[in-house]
């Protein structure tokens, strides 16, 4: 036994930093000590817990308390606690997030077509209000009548609003004159698209802004639930938060762009495979229970997606990691192809709560159902599925139509079988609608549970798993036969389906970085041609160019099998099951502010930075220099409010001339300062 003292056991470890990682199923904690010269650092202590949605807290204090009694420390020993997280990513490859309304300023009905915005925005409420500005910032008439008429309304209905404005980048205004009017309405999170982004481009740019407001509660509420924790365990040291490019931010920081925190957790994930491994040329592939995030490591760092980040199929204004999302993991939703003599095993992109875990937190009364089920002569469609609410806050249910509400009412905290909840086609589109709120998880049969039928995984309820592998494997495929002789031989599928399709999402995220176009057609022909030993006249081989890093808790299940189908080596490290929260530590704080400067006509050099007005100047370097001093001041500013004492700040410039009969003429130049440094620790 280690007859240690926690204060002596400090002493001699060095500074200690608590990272964290809020994933869909769930939340992990590690201690780092701190290294120094050639030493990268240690992990002294790290745990997992299952991420509880209804009480973030719950699951973060489930693993944090293991670490801190694993590594016998004084928690007030601490210097700095960070965070990553997938809920962001989760929410929108599943479509989830809160209900908010999109204001648009100086924009038609059309606009709503273009970028994704419609599909987006779904039943949401839009408001469209007369204004916006020209390219060069010139204001049109700002009328908000529309949006004022519609607030006492709105206000009960929403829990954010996203404005933007046409051209607000070149002239922010109207967007502030929207913003504080909703503030002094309803008191409700408003956020506005200049503050996001500086990219010309109105429909993608409300795009992100509406994902933006959706997120806030969740953020929120994550914030919260960590920062708590701490207090309670007397952790007195400064919060931070992932984002998408790997930088780290302050809690406060990451509260008001919670958007920027999308693929936090596959961003903090490279930071840790490249910690861990050494490897400075890789394809990280992560697996958690919802998504895999797979990316690509070019000379020791991630690529950058310069045109932002691309996640739940919609592309965002974000700068983040070149992550590409699927919705693959070890709680993705099984089902039979639909129709086919020999229907194929298809997973996700919806996650499910899986049966082993359903039974695991709600005792026998979902055996009892499942026993119920196989007692059936006939397999009915909604065997083995169950609802129960996720128990977030009832203030997140405003806006429920009459037939959610009350398909809602029914469903409580005690799970219910689907084939006794529901009656009609309709109720379980109603359903699926629940869940896109994140109100209801739907519980069903997932490769986790396929894992515990072959006792491959036993942390969860195995006879649960066992019973719902039956059910699945008693389906008929189309010539009226069972799709599988016995619940251990369907659970074979899954698991082999489950690797096959990782070996294809990574040569697509291979063959799309190439510039390959149909790249998901080609790498589904080469796993289809590796695996089931096919030639033809073409004899396909496939191998890539560098090893992958597999990362996940159950990468070393599912990836055992992958090098034969993707030609070259998978590693994984072994702390690959807490690469996120290991990631959230060694990481930098780096923020960053820009400007533009146009000319709306000769000899006129019109500057917009940040929320001022734009300002006119004689002579292109006058406004070039005004713009360097004003975004160098902004950035370390954000720097400061990011969470670093240190930043060192490192301007570009962009500027666009051509050469008219002789004469350079300027056309707009951008400017960007970067600010980055380590995060500031407690003393």
């Amino acid at each position: 036994m280690n007859q240690t003292s926690p204060a002596s056991q400090t002493r001699s470890l060095g500074p200690l930093f608590l990272g964290i990682d809020t994933g869909g199923t769930y939340t992990d904690a590690v201690l780092w000590a701190e290294g120094s010269g050639s030493n990268p650092g240690r992990v002294v202590a790290k745990a997992k817990s299952l991420t509880t949605r209804h009480d973030l807290a719950v699951g973060i204090s489930g693993a944090v308390d293991r670490v801190l009694e694993e590594a016998t420390i004084d928690p007030g020993a601490i210097k700095l606690a960070s965070m990553s997280t997938t809920l962001a990513t989760n929410a929108l490859v599943e479509g989830q997030g809160g209900r908010a309304a999109l204001v648009m300023i100086g924009f038609s009905e059309s606009d709503l077509d273009r970028d994704g915005l419609r599909t987006a925005l779904g039943s949401d409420p839009v408001i469209f209000c007369p204004g916006g500005h020209d390219v060069h910032g010139r204001a049109a008439e700002l009328d908000l009548s529309a949006l004022e008429a519609a607030l006492p309304e709105l206000g009960r209905g929403v829990s954010g609003f996203a404005v933007c404005a046409y051209f607000a980048t070149r002239n922010p205004a109207h967007e502030i004159a929207a913003r504080d009017l909703i503030r002094a309405a309803t008191g409700l999170p408003v956020t506005a698209s200049h503050e996001l982004s500086s990219k010309l481009g109105g429909p993608r740019r409300a795009l992100t802004t509406l994902l933006n407001a959706r997120l806030i509660s969740m953020i929120d509420r994550l914030v919260a639930a960590t920062e708590g924790f701490l207090a309670a365990r007397n952790i007195a040291c400064p919060l931070m938060v992932v984002r998408g490019d790997g930088a780290l931010v302050s809690a406060a920081f990451a509260r008001q762009r919670p958007i920027e925190t999308i693929l936090s957790g596959p961003a903090a994930s490279l930071v840790g495979a490249r910690h861990m491994t050494g490897l400075d040329n890789a394809i990280v592939s992560d697996i958690g229970g919802t998504t895999t995030d797979v990316a690509v490591l070019d000379r020791g760092r991630p690529r950058l997606d310069p045109e932002g980040a691309t996640v739940g199929g919609f592309r965002t204004m974000v700068e983040a990691v070149a992550m590409r999302t699927f919705g693959l993991g070890g709680d993705s939703e099984v089902q039979l192809e639909a129709g086919a003599l020999d229907p194929k095993i298809l997973l996700g992109p919806r996650r499910l709560l899986p049966l082993s875990l359903l039974a695991l937190t709600h005792g026998n009364d979902v055996a009892t159902e499942l026993e119920r089920q196989l007692r059936s002569p006939n397999p009915g469609r909604l065997d083995g599925r169950f609802a129960v609410r996720t128990g977030v806050p009832e203030r997140l249910a405003a806006g429920l139509t009459a037939p959610e509400a009350k398909l809602y009412e029914a469903i409580g905290a005690v799970p219910l079988a689907l084939d006794s909840l529901l009656s009609t086609t309709a109720q379980l589109a109603t359903l699926n609608r629940l869940v896109a709120r994140g109100l209801v998880h739907v519980a069903g049969f997932t490769p986790s549970d396929a894992a515990h039928v072959l006792g491959r995984q036993a942390n969860w309820d195995a006879a649960a798993a066992e019973l719902g592998a039956e059910l699945m494997a008693r389906r008929r495929d189309g010539r009226g036969q069972p799709v599988a002789q016995s619940g251990e031989a369907f659970s074979e599928r899954v698991l082999a389906a489950l690797t096959r399709q990782s070996a294809e999402v990574i040569l697509e995220t291979a063959f799309t970085e190439d510039g390959l176009d149909g790249a998901a057609t080609v790498a589904h022909a080469l796993v289809q041609r590796a695996v089931d030993s096919q030639h033809g006249i073409a004899r396909l081989t496939v191998a890539l160019d560098r090893p992958v890093i597999g990362l996940g808790a159950s990468a070393g299940l599912h990836y055992a099998g992958l090098p034969p189908l993707v030609g070259n080596a998978c590693e994984v490290p072994s702390d690959a099951d807490v690469a996120n929260a290991l990631g959230a530590v060694v990481g930098q704080v780096r923020v960053s502010a820009d400007a533009t400067v146009s000319q709306p006509s000769e000899g006129v050099f019109r500057l917009t930075v940040g929320d001022d007005a734009p300002r006119d100047f004689g002579f292109e370097e006058e406004a070039l220099a005004e713009a360097e001093t004003r975004i160098r001041v902004m950035a370390a500013e954000r720097a400061l409010a990011a969470g670093t004492d240190t930043a060192e700040v490192d301007i570009e410039r962009d500027i666009q001339a051509t050469i008219v009969e002789g004469r350079r003429m300027f056309i707009e130049a951008r400017l960007v300062a970067t600010a980055s440094g380590r995060p500031r620790i407690a003393d």
